[in-house]
């Protein structure tokens, strides 16, 4: 685990242990950022990446469990689903994982984010909808609309 924290003010697993937050590695946090918030928004997204991110994310997520010296790692569904209690926890889990690891998520610097994100896709989508335009304006006999 690199630099690992405890979530003591979130939720905690089932069983009552404390879940525990870690670092990514350089490279998995680039794969995550890059593709984990456009991965989950509606109608563009595509839910299994997001799913497969999610998993990725908690695979650096432990639980302190009375007994074992090191945190039970949650890699697998399985785990996940046998120590987070609701769907709500899991989502407090993946923001906390992400504020934990980009500072940009956190202290009001979402909005940023967001913002920047969106103006991106905006110009993607007008630009696709510019080069389709002939397309679109061609009728089904082949003549071009007026």
């Amino acid at each position: 685990m690199l630099e690992p924290k405890d979530f003591d003010d979130g939720p905690k697993a089932r069983g009552g242990g404390v879940f525990v937050l870690s670092k990514f590695p350089a490279t998995v946090g680039r794969e995550i950022i890059l593709q984990y918030p456009t991965s989950a928004l509606p109608k563009i997204g595509d839910y299994s990446t997001n799913e497969a991110l999610m998993l990725k994310i908690m695979s650096y997520v432990g639980v302190r469990l009375e007994g074992r010296d090191e945190p039970q790692m949650l890699t697998v569904m399985a785990l996940v689903d046998n120590h987070v209690a609701s769907t709500e926890d899991l989502l407090r889990l993946e923001w906390a994982m992400m504020n934990y690891n980009f500072a940009f998520f956190g202290n009001g610097k979402m909005s940023g984010f967001l913002e920047l994100a969106t103006r991106q896709l905006v110009n993607l989508l007008q630009k696709t909808l510019t080069d389709l335009s002939p397309v679109l304006q061609t009728s089904k006999d082949g003549a071009a609309q007026p």
